[in-house]
């Protein structure tokens, strides 16, 4: 699989379980925590390419697949 990118925030199960997948699949992934960043939302809507308003936000290679679950079904689907 093609490297991941998850921004995410701190406390965030969903991120933890996007970061735990790749991790349980042994993805090449970074994390990027979104408050130690200071991203604001108008800065994820830039870097995704459109609204959005929940995180995780997660991308393999320039695509945005979406939040965990767009994620996970995409790695199930795909076999990864």
């Amino acid at each position: 699989m093609e490297h991941v990118t998850i921004y995410g925030k701190p406390q965030c199960p969903y991120c933890e379980m996007a970061v735990k997948l790749c991790e349980d699949r042994g993805f090449d992934f970074e994390y990027i925590d979104i408050v130690e960043k200071q991203l604001g939302i108008a800065d994820l809507h830039e870097i995704v390419g459109k609204p959005v308003r929940t995180v995780p936000q997660i991308f393999i290679g320039q695509t945005h697949i979406g939040g965990y679950t767009d994620f996970y079904d995409h790695v199930i689907k795909q076999g990864q």
